[in-house]
C-alpha cells in the first residue's frame, strides 16, 4: 500500500466490513456493500434489529471519522478493491470474478493515450463483463488524469452481488456511470461508445440459439463466452473506436478460434496483440494477453504493421520503459489520430 493515508481508508472499511460479516448471516461481498452505502448515508442501516446496537456503535465509531472528500477517486477504488480481494478470500468467488491487477489497468490506459489524443468529452467508456467495476473505474480515473477529459462509463453484467458493489464504488468515486444488469450478450442498450475495456471470462456460452446471433460462433456444440463477448463489445462502439481486451494468450491457437480470427480479420482493424509480463500470472496456462482491435471508420486505418510483443516485467524498468518507448515510435508511424 502506497501510504498511510490510503491505509487508514481500507483499515477503517475492511475492519467494518469484517465486523458486521461477524453479525450477519451474508456473505462478505454483500457486507462490503452495506458498509459502502451506510457510509455514503452517514448512518448504519439497522433492518429487523440486525446489526445489534452494539454493533452499530461500533461500526459507527470506524466509519464517522472517514471524511471521504480527503481521498481522490483513485484512492477510493484502491482501498475498496483491497477489500474486495479479502471478500474473493472469505466467500471464495470463482476465478473468472477476480480482481483484474492494477498494471493491467495501467498497461490499458496506457494503450489508449496512444491511439486517443484528441478526446472528446465525455469519454465514453464501457465493460460489457465489468463484475465488480474494478478495471473500469481504474481505466476511467486514469484516463480523466492523463487526457484531463470527463469521463462517462457503461457497466454490464449479471452478478447482481458484484454489480451492487460496483454501483456502490462508482457511487462513492463520483463516477458518472450507468449499470445494467444483464447477460450481456442479450441485447444491449449501450451504443456508440469511444472506447471498451474488459478482462474477459473464460468458458463456453450455454444459450446456443443467442450465440448463433454472433459470426463468432462456434459451428458446433457451445461457444467460447470471450469469444461472442469481444464482437458484442465491438458492435457497441462508434466508427473508429477502441476495443482493449485481456484474452488468454493462446486465443488464437484452438481450433475454436477460426471464426473468431475469420470475423476478426474480416470486419475489425485488428492492430495488436501484447502478451502481459509473466509475473503477473501464477501458471503459463492462466497467462493472459492484451488484444487491441479498431472498428472501421473515417478516422481509423488498419496500422501497417500489427503492434505484437511482451511487456517486460515491471521491475525490470529500463526494459519496461524503452518498450513503452518502442509502443509511442510505433503509434506515431502506424496511427492516424483519433
Amino acid at each position: 500500500m502506497s501510504n498511510a493515508h490510503l491505509k487508514s481508508l481500507y483499515t477503517a472499511l475492511e475492519a467494518a466490513t469484517t465486523q458486521l460479516h461477524k453479525q450477519l448471516d451474508v456473505s462478505y461481498l454483500d457486507c462490503a456493500v452495506e458498509i459502502g452505502d451506510d457510509l455514503l448515508a452517514g448512518k448504519i442501516a439497522r433492518t429487523d434489529g440486525q446489526p445489534s446496537q452494539a454493533t452499530v456503535e461500533a461500526l459507527t465509531a470506524l466509519l464517522d471519522p472517514i471524511d471521504l472528500g480527503a481521498y481522490t477517486a483513485e484512492e477510493i477504488r484502491e482501498a475498496w478493491q483491497l477489500v474486495l480481494v479479502k471478500a474473493i478470500q472469505v466467500d471464495g468467488i470463482e476465478p473468472n470474478k477476480q480482481v483484474t491487477p492494477d498494471l493491467m489497468a495501467g498497461l490499458a490506459t496506457f494503450l489508449v493515450t496512444t491511439f486517443i489524443k484528441n478526446a472528446q468529452e465525455p469519454l465514453e467508456v464501457a465493460d460489457f463483463a465489468a463484475g465488480s467495476g474494478n478495471l473500469i473505474y481504474a481505466v476511467m480515473n486514469r484516463l480523466h488524469a492523463a487526457l484531463g477529459v470527463a469521463t462517462r462509463g457503461t457497466l454490464v453484467d449479471n452478478d447482481e452481488s458484484l454489480l451492487a458493489f460496483a454501483d456502490m464504488s462508482g457511487r462513492m468515486q463520483q463516477l458518472d456511470v450507468t449499470l445494467y444488469h444483464q447477460d450481456a450478450l442479450a441485447q444491449l442498450a449501450a451504443t456508440g461508445r469511444d472506447l471498451v475495456v474488459s478482462d474477459l471470462p473464460v468458458g463456453y456460452y450455454p444459450l446456443d440459439e443467442r450465440a448463433k446471433q454472433f459470426d463468432t460462433a462456434a459451428t458446433a456444440g457451445h461457444s467460447f463466452a470471450h469469444h461472442l463477448l469481444i464482437e458484442q463489445s465491438m458492435r457497441a462502439l462508434r466508427p473508429g473506436g477502441l476495443g482493449l481486451f485481456f484474452v488468454p494468450s493462446g486465443v488464437f491457437q484452438s481450433t475454436e478460434a477460426n471464426g473468431l480470427t475469420a470475423w476478426l480479420t474480416g470486419h475489425m482493424h485488428f492492430q495488436g496483440l501484447l502478451n502481459l509480463p509473466e509475473s503477473l500470472f501464477a501458471t503459463a496456462a492462466a497467462r493472459k494477453s492484451l488484444l487491441v482491435l479498431q472498428k472501421p471508420g473515417p478516422n481509423a486505418h488498419q496500422a501497417k504493421q500489427v503492434l505484437l510483443g511482451t511487456f517486460p516485467a515491471l521491475e525490470d524498468q529500463q526494459a519496461f520503459s524503452a518498450f513503452l518507448a518502442e509502443v509511442r515510435t510505433w503509434s506515431a508511424t502506424n496511427l492516424e489520430e483519433m
